[in-house]
C-alpha cells in the first residue's frame, strides 16, 4: 500500500504490505487500517482510495492478490521520486520551459501562451521558505496525459503541454509550466486556463509548505473524484 501527504503522516510509512483474506474489499482494508492507525479515522471522509492506479468509486471494490492500493488525500494543486514524461525532479528550469514551448508551437499557430507557476514567499500572511511536492507518479502521468488529450480534442488544432516539478523547491523556483498554442489567442488563453484548473483539481500531486518558524503543513483542497 502507498500513502501520501497527510495519509503518510497518519500511517508513518510511505509503503506498507497487508495480507487480507480472499474476497476482501476496499472496505475491509479501511477497517484494518483504521484499527492499526487511529489517526486515519478523521481523514477517511477526505481520502480517496486508488486500486492499481484508478480511484475506487466506492468501498465495495474487490482487492486481488498483489493489488497496489494508494491512499490519496485531496490534491493541493501542486514526489519525491519522478517518472519520465510530464513530471521531473526539482524545479522547472529555463531549458524545460523552452522545450515545452517548442513542443506546441509551429507555423500554423498564431498564439502561444506560456504559464509558469513560481513558489511564493508567503501563504495567508505566513512566511514560507520552501515547498516539498509529493506525487503518485504513475497515476499523475496518466491524469496529465488525459488532460492534454481531452483539451486538444475539444479545441482541434490547439496543442497543449504540461511539466510539473517534484521534490523540494525554494522560493522563486518554478514548479509548473503549461504551454498552449492555437491559431487564435482566445483558444490559447482559455485552454491554458483550463489546463491549470484541471491540473489543480485532478492530478495527484501534493505540496507541503515549510514556514520560517520551522513548522510545516500539507496544503489540501477538494477530494479526487
Amino acid at each position: 500500500m502507498l500513502s501520501f501527504a497527510t495519509a503518510l503522516d497518519a500511517v508513518g510509512s510511505a509503503e506498507t504490505e497487508h495480507d487480507l483474506p480472499d474476497g476482501s474489499t476496499v472496505a475491509d482494508l479501511v477497517e484494518r487500517l483504521t484499527a492499526a492507525h487511529p489517526g486515519l479515522e478523521a481523514l477517511w471522509p477526505r481520502l480517496a482510495v486508488a486500486v492499481d492506479g484508478e480511484v475506487a468509486g466506492d468501498r465495495t471494490v474487490p482487492l486481488h492478490d498483489g493489488a497496489e492500493v494508494a491512499l490519496l488525500p485531496p490534491v493541493s494543486g501542486g514526489s519525491c521520486g519522478a517518472s519520465a514524461g510530464r513530471l521531473r525532479d526539482g524545479a522547472v528550469d529555463a531549458a524545460t520551459v523552452a522545450s515545452v514551448r517548442a513542443a506546441v508551437e509551429d507555423a500554423s499557430k498564431g498564439a502561444v501562451v506560456i504559464f509558469v507557476g513560481n513558489v511564493r514567499n508567503s501563504f495567508g500572511g505566513r512566511p514560507v521558505e520552501r515547498l516539498t511536492y509529493s506525487a503518485y507518479p504513475a497515476m499523475a502521468e496518466r491524469r496529465l496525459e488525459r488532460i492534454v488529450g481531452e483539451l486538444e480534442a475539444a479545441e482541434p488544432g490547439t496543442r497543449v503541454e504540461i511539466v510539473h516539478g517534484l521534490g523540494t523547491l525554494e522560493v522563486g523556483d518554478a514548479s509548473v509550466v503549461i504551454a498552449t498554442a492555437s491559431a487564435h489567442r482566445r483558444q490559447a488563453y482559455e485552454v491554458n486556463r483550463l489546463a491549470l484548473e484541471r491540473l489543480k483539481a485532478e492530478v495527484p500531486i501534493w505540496k507541503r509548505e515549510h514556514y520560517a518558524d520551522g513548522k510545516s503543513a500539507w496544503r489540501e483542497e477538494e477530494p479526487l473524484e
